[in-house]
């Protein structure tokens, strides 16, 4: 037998035993044009994640590949009540996602992040705001999240805290859907003073002034995140949620003004 036969044969019996394992069509490819067969990725799958608005910049920093949703947390928790499609929920609080994981909605949230609520002022600081002692004098703006929202909550707390509620709520002009909101309009110049997370007051450094309260004010701020039931992507999402709590994760929290959880 010539040795160009025995050759010919030993590719066919391997092209034979590799069919057998998979990949006939590209190992056959592959014997026919002498050539090595090309190595096969698997494709991203791109989680569907609804995180708090306070997230929008750092997540994407973590895990740029996936299609991100940011809302206020009652928001999105609402979204998942009504079946919108999502992998991963991140909530500003611990309130929203336990409610989702006492409905059967998500699995058991784990904290991944504190935050630090603080009042910013727009750069010129029209109305003088120094302390929080400022905010309750007569004609000053005050703008808030609304009470669907953690910040909200979190400003009502803070209010109750400090025993100046009433005084408080009636310098409220704005209450809105979340905290980059709040944001955008003291930066405008829209408000005189606002509540939002230090992470954003850092965010928007040059256009606000940040403002921290005193202690005993200081609500307990911390970023929670689950994975929801039934989706499609369960080991991605899982994946997903302990790249956020990782050391990795958590680098990139700590850099954008986040403690760590």
């Amino acid at each position: 037998m010539r040795l160009s036969s025995i050759g010919t044969m030993r590719r066919c019996a391997a092209v034979a035993v590799a069919c057998a394992i998979g990949g006939c069509a590209l190992l056959a490819a592959s014997a026919a044009t002498g050539h090595a067969a090309p190595a096969t990725h698997t494709a991203h799958v791109r989680l569907n994640i609804l995180g708090a608005a306070s997230l929008s910049l750092v997540f994407p920093d973590i895990a740029p590949l996936e299609n991100y949703t940011f809302n206020g947390s009652g928001a999105l928790e609402a979204d998942i009540q009504q079946g919108a499609p999502a992998d991963v929920y991140a909530a500003a609080n611990r309130k929203d996602p336990e409610q989702l994981y006492a409905a059967g909605l998500v699995y058991q949230p784990v904290e991944f992040a504190t935050n630090l609520l603080v009042m910013v002022v727009p750069k010129d600081n029209p109305a003088h705001i120094t302390s929080v002692a400022d905010i309750t004098k007569p004609g000053v703006k005050i703008v808030v999240c609304n009470s669907t929202v953690p910040c909200g909550d979190y400003a009502a707390t803070a209010f109750a805290n400090l025993g100046i509620t009433a005084a408080a709520d009636k310098n409220i002009v704005s209450e809105d859907t979340d905290v980059t909101q709040v944001l955008a309009q003291i930066a405008a110049g829209q408000g005189d003073v606002g509540f939002v997370y230090i992470t954003d007051a850092i965010s928007a450094r040059g256009k606000v002034t940040a403002i921290q309260l005193p202690a005993q004010a200081m609500p307990h701020t911390v970023d929670y995140i689950a994975v929801v039931k039934g989706t499609p992507n369960l080991p991605q999402a899982q994946a997903f949620v302990k790249l956020v709590r990782s050391a990795k994760g958590q680098k990139i929290l700590r850099a954008a003004g986040f403690g760590t959880g």
